[in-house]
């Protein structure tokens, strides 16, 4: 039985502004998780319900962002559907996966794999500034990114967004824009899922949860926003930043809490 620690008062405003910077940089970028998961951890919270009740917050960080960018005609929804359906059958096996299997193979493998993408996107300084001609037909990608990302995002998760983005730039021809909209629509996928999961297993705290979710929302909204209004050569360097910072907090955790 995990034990809960008492969450202090003047923690609420706190994890409230945490989710409102994850929510505004994981827009645009992704790598919300950085920020998020620490101030969860930080908290004395155990890790298991840690990661459950960061799959709240971001879940409406997702959706805040997802929405803003379908309105505005970045994402047309219905040529996401099966995408979206996939990645959210993906995120609910991972989850279920997370409590049989143990994740940390994967820790030593997915901090290299980011590493040597976000290498050849810098040797790539074109690839995202405009949208492109497809590589892969649209059910092919969701087929394999869909229930893959769902499943990795579900089960493990760190740098899920990355693998996203540059999937739609270098396979479906997006520019930085329509990738990160795109992304945040898989994001919100396997998040609601996930969280269905973790929400019927009683390992979410909801109060902690909901406060970083209200944040979330407004930063969603507002990394949306400059995403949308700066354009691809502004969310370019900060995804190939925030994308090399995950991969070395990656390494670092697992040299430092590996066996």
């Amino acid at each position: 039985m995990l034990t809960v620690p008492e969450i202090p008062l003047w923690a609420y405003p706190a994890l409230f502004a945490t989710g409102l910077v994850a929510g505004t940089v994981d827009a645009i970028a992704g790598g919300g998780g950085l920020i998020a998961l620490p101030a969860l951890l930080g908290l004395g919270i155990p890790a298991p319900l840690a990661l459950a009740t960061s799959k709240l917050q971001g879940t409406f960080g997702s959706a805040s962002a997802a929405w803003s960018f379908v309105r505005r005609g970045v994402v047309n929804l219905r040529e996401c559907r099966l995408g979206f359906a996939l990645t959210a059958l993906g995120g609910l096996v991972g989850a279920g996966a997370m409590r049989l299997l143990d994740p940390h193979f994967l820790s030593a493998l997915i901090p290299w794999l980011l590493g040597a993408l976000v290498i050849y996107m810098i040797f790539r300084p074109q690839l995202g500034e405009n949208s492109r001609h497809h590589r892969m037909e649209a059910l092919t990608f969701y087929l394999i990114f869909g229930l893959g990302l769902g499943f990795y995002d579900g089960f493990f998760g760190p740098g899920v967004g990355s693998f996203w983005t540059i999937a739609f730039v270098t396979l479906l021809g997006h520019d930085f824009v329509r990738a990160a909209g795109h992304t945040k629509v898989m994001n919100f996928a396997s998040n609601i899922s996930a969280l269905i999961y973790f929400a019927i297993a009683g390992t979410v705290l909801w109060l902690p949860g909901l406060t970083m979710g209200a944040g979330q929302l407004l930063g969603g909204r507002l990394g949306a926003h400059l995403a949308m209004t700066r354009g691809a050569r502004f969310v370019r360097p900060l995804f190939l930043f925030m994308a090399s910072l995950v991969a070395l907090k990656l390494l670092y955790t697992h040299f430092n809490h590996g066996q």
